[in-house]
């Protein structure tokens, strides 16, 4: 009956990695964020920018749903890599091979997100589930000889993984009006298993939360993410504008776009980027902050800044029209989940409610129940205006509290 295990680890030990790509611990290379990771982020720009483009266009209850699903999407791929890249050394070269291989299967994604949901579906289902679970097995087999304990974890979120790609790709064969319910149950399963630690009925399995990570590697790769998320932003905002006629409304706009990219940064970096980073690095339980505050909070942060994008586009190529309902569900959606998610996260690292965040919530409730009576463009003046008195105010109170700007990002 004791040879069976044996028997398991012996088979498993003869596709495994013989040298270790594990990060070396206490050293340099064990928190840094490397340049092969940041050009795996470069296609996320593009990705980003899709998914506006399509939010854009689909302003729809449906095109809203369809949309939650492909940033619920793009969010876990992303996130997924940064939690192997946190475990394994981009510096060894079969590691930094194997990003590059997920890079290009992520511009296949980033190409066809427009049409997924229509003519390019399969092409999205198949190179995600790929990307997926390419980047699992390479996993699985670096750890095999090293990690025992997190090559079964891994081993579980392959087979989880496995059930989800079945979904991802028959939604994609089945009509376009069953591919939205089979997508939202693949990611149910991907997002549910992970939030009870990926266990399997009758095995038991070390918690998610018990997980040894680099916190500040992960608090640093999120916060590279926002930037890059705010700077998509700028991107199709500049790109409206260049299109049309310049006028003074237009140039409003613009600056609009920029006054709610410059809050939304400060509200992200002035102290909140540096109380995650601290708590994690000095948490008993970084993988439970990572998990919480990082893996599930950060898509809401994420989303706010796309939701944001497409409101600035909104009050851009439509400033004086009647307000409908799509419009100003992302004028004021935008701000509100940004805001959200960092009530959450700073609930979650610092165990702290601010009172800006809260007030600053019910200021856009305001502006949403006025929406009806105003223009686009009024109702962006006054969401950009809840966002600078949101930061303003935050900023404040770290002063008045004696927090430095040492401890500011």
């Amino acid at each position: 009956m004791q040879q069976r295990p044996l028997e398991h680890r012996a088979w498993i030990l003869r596709f495994g990695f013989r040298r270790s790509l594990l990060r070396p611990e206490a050293s340099e290379r064990s928190d840094r964020v490397t340049y092969i990771e940041l050009f795996f982020d470069l296609i996320f720009v593009f990705a980003l920018t899709q998914l506006s483009r399509f939010l854009y266009a689909n302003q729809t209850w449906v095109g809203a749903m369809e949309s939650i699903i492909l940033v619920l999407a793009l969010w876990w791929l992303w996130v997924y890599t940064t939690w192997v890249t946190n475990w394994l050394d981009p510096a060894r070269l079969p590691v930094r091979s194997v990003v590059i291989g997920l890079a290009l299967i992520g511009l296949v994604i980033s190409t066809s997100i427009y049409d997924s949901f229509n003519d390019q579906g399969l092409v999205f289902a198949i190179a995600y589930v790929a990307l997926q679970l390419g980047r699992t097995i390479f996993m699985v087999l670096a750890l095999a000889r090293h990690e025992p304990a997190l090559h079964a974890t891994f081993l579980r979120i392959l087979l989880w993984l496995s059930v989800a790609g079945v979904f991802w790709v028959v939604g994609a064969l089945l009509p376009l009006s069953m591919r939205l319910p089979a997508w939202l149950i693949a990611l149910a399963i991907e997002y549910g298993s992970a939030s009870l630690g990926f266990r399997i009925p009758g095995l038991k399995a070390p918690g998610v939360d018990d997980w040894d990570v680099s916190g500040p590697h992960i608090a640093e790769r999120s916060a590279l993410f926002v930037i890059i998320a705010i700077g998509e932003s700028f991107l199709v905002t500049g790109f409206a504008f260049v299109d049309q006629e310049a006028s003074g409304v237009g140039i409003l706009g613009v600056f609009l776009a920029f006054v709610n990219g410059v809050a939304m940064w400060w509200l992200y970096f002035d102290h909140g980027e540096q109380a995650g980073s601290k708590a994690i690095s000095a948490s008993s339980e970084p993988g439970r902050i990572a998990r919480l505050a990082y893996t599930y909070v950060h898509v809401i942060i994420i989303a706010g800044i796309v939701v944001t994008s497409v409101a600035d586009k909104n009050v851009l190529e439509h400033p004086e029209d009647s307000m409908t309902l799509p419009v100003a569900v992302t004028i004021v959606g935008g701000p509100l989940f940004y805001i959200v998610g960092l009530l959450l996260f700073r609930w979650i690292v610092t165990r702290t409610v601010l009172v800006p965040h809260v007030v600053g919530l019910g200021l856009l409730a305001l502006a949403g129940g006025a929406a009806a009576v105003m223009t686009p463009l009024g109702l962006g003046v006054a969401t950009s205006v809840c966002l600078v008195t949101v930061a303003a105010w935050e900023t404040v109170a770290r002063a008045r509290t004696g927090t430095t700007d040492d401890d500011a990002g």
